[in-house]
């Protein structure tokens, strides 16, 4: 059986971050997920200077987000973010975002990457060999 991996960070909403009624612009939930991303790859190791010592680059070619309620200036959220395992040559995450102080849920999606050679953005068709090898440690494989 595969294993789940999941990271949960919380972030305070800044003032710069909401409108002057105080919610939060929709595309700061991206951003949202970007932290969790990064604390993600921080805690299991494969963070985006892991991948670029390896010589690799991994851009954001998909990403989806679904709005259930507004934050607002001075909330707390906690980021929810799971890998998704998959055989294709790709970094899978799904997220939730819910406000610390009420537990609600206030938004969820999905973000999808890809391996690029980092000199020459070469898109890789197979997993790179580090990858692999973290996904066994891991017990994704």
């Amino acid at each position: 059986m595969q294993n789940e991996l999941s990271d949960r960070t919380e972030i305070l909403v800044r003032f710069n971050e909401a409108d002057p009624l105080g919610i939060v612009w929709h595309g700061h939930y991206i951003r949202y997920f970007e932290d969790g991303r990064e604390a993600f790859g921080n805690k299991y190791g494969i963070g985006y200077l892991d991948f670029y010592r390896e010589g690799l680059i991994v851009p954001i070619v998909s990403i989806q987000c679904d709005y259930k309620r507004s934050l607002r200036y001075g909330e707390r959220v906690i980021v929810e973010t799971k890998f998704v395992p998959c055989e294709a040559a790709k970094l899978k995450f799904t997220y939730s975002l819910f406000n610390t102080k009420t537990t609600q849920l206030v938004a969820s999606g999905s973000s999808m990457q890809v391996f690029l050679e980092r000199e020459t953005s070469v898109l890789q068709l197979t997993n790179p060999p580090f990858f692999e090898a973290w996904k066994r440690k891991q017990a994704l494989i």
